[in-house]
């Protein structure tokens, strides 16, 4: 495993300033304005895409303007309201009883700590991460997504399958300047070339780094 993990290191040197050139200039892609509008996105964006949950917060977002009115919100309403989104029923009651714990427990405020985050309805490790660094600029870990799962081990990162044991893999072999960033640009990577069911392995920056760079043939 030491050897393993050695390999990944030094692969993820080479494969991260390809990605950083490559994606640039690309950002996270839910649209927020505050922090409790990032929470909400977030949970949102789970099973769904980001531009699908971006039609639905633009309209969300002009409905609900403070975290009361979501607390005090009708559930079936507010189902209805993110519907589009998919798994709606456990969305709104998330979200719902995210923000009457923010007010319960937070003073109205989403928390700057990762262990306070955690205890919010609805909030993982992931979600947590994407609210702290997009939203604080506080790194405490890697978001670890679907895309960033699969990039992970299809990149030789990890051989872990459980998202939280990905993430301690990436923060022992990626500097914490980077942590932040890793997420984007394997999501990037992820949506263009690296996709699920048909990679796009010929037209792949990171196929010379790559030991999964035959899955397309």
């Amino acid at each position: 495993m030491v050897n393993f993990m050695q390999e990944a290191k030094e692969r993820s040197k080479k494969i991260i300033p390809i990605l950083e050139k490559e994606y640039y200039s690309e950002k996270i892609a839910l649209r927020y304005r505050n922090p409790l509008e990032l929470l909400i996105a977030t949970i949102l964006s789970a099973q769904c895409t980001d531009r699908k949950v971006n039609e639905v917060t633009e309209i969300l977002f002009k409905k609900y303007t403070t975290i009361e009115s979501y607390a005090n919100a009708e559930l079936k309403e507010l189902e209805k309201d993110v519907k589009q989104t998919g798994f709606y029923r456990n969305k709104a009651k998330n979200i719902q009883l995210a923000c009457k714990m923010l007010i319960e427990n937070f003073g109205s405020q989403v928390p700057r700590s990762m262990n306070d985050l955690i205890k919010i309805r609805g909030v993982a490790r992931k979600t947590a991460n994407i609210v702290l660094s997009n939203a604080y600029g506080i790194i405490e870990g890697i978001a670890v997504d679907t895309h960033v799962s699969r990039l992970s081990k299809r990149l030789g990162l990890t051989r872990e399958k459980n998202p939280n044991k990905i993430e301690e893999d990436l923060m022992k072999i990626i500097p914490r300047n980077k942590w932040s960033r890793i997420t984007n640009l394997l999501i990037f990577h992820g949506r263009k070339i690296c996709k699920a069911r048909k990679p796009k392995c010929s037209k792949c920056i990171l196929a010379g780094d790559c030991p999964s760079s035959n899955m397309e043939t």
